[in-house]
């Protein structure tokens, strides 16, 4: 995506319009439309200023992927109690179908017996509780999975 797609995504998000967003930075509306036509580029001042307007980072906003923080927000601002009532074995085995099938094929205890021996290390040697354990362990499995893909 282009640093103006980049803008003008951000923008929108905010709610705010070309009018607005120039006159909160002293500039044209026309100055706006140009760099989000990527016909100009805001120099670093600007984009400071836009970055905090539009309430991303400057790394966010030179890849601003709307779609990206949409998501981002929806997990954030999701309770807790809303995620409990989520079956989420179904709804991300409608993205990747093996997550509702594998059951048939594996010997899941003996994988749950040696899980549960590392979440009650994680437990015991750190100190975590049963949440942040199993969310430690589900982070140590993706650092193997991405390590294993780059060999």
């Amino acid at each position: 995506m282009s640093l103006g797609n980049s803008l003008f995504n951000a923008r929108k998000r905010s709610g705010l319009s070309q009018e607005e967003v120039a006159e909160k930075l002293g500039v044209s509306r026309q100055t706006i439309s140009k760099w989000e036509l990527g016909e100009t580029l805001p120099d670093i001042w600007q984009s400071k200023h836009l970055s905090n307007l539009y309430h991303v980072t400057m790394d966010e906003l030179v890849d601003f992927d709307a779609d990206v923080k949409e998501i981002e927000d929806i997990i954030e601002k999701t309770s807790e109690k809303t995620q409990q009532k989520i079956d989420w074995a179904s709804v991300w085995g409608k993205k990747y179908p093996v997550l509702t099938t594998y059951q048939e094929k594996v010997e899941v205890d003996n994988y749950i017996i040696k899980l549960n021996e590392l979440l009650n290390s994680l437990k015991t040697r750190y100190g975590y509780n049963d949440l942040d354990a199993m969310l430690v362990l589900k982070d140590i499995l993706s650092h193997a999975w991405t390590n294993e893909e780059q060999q």
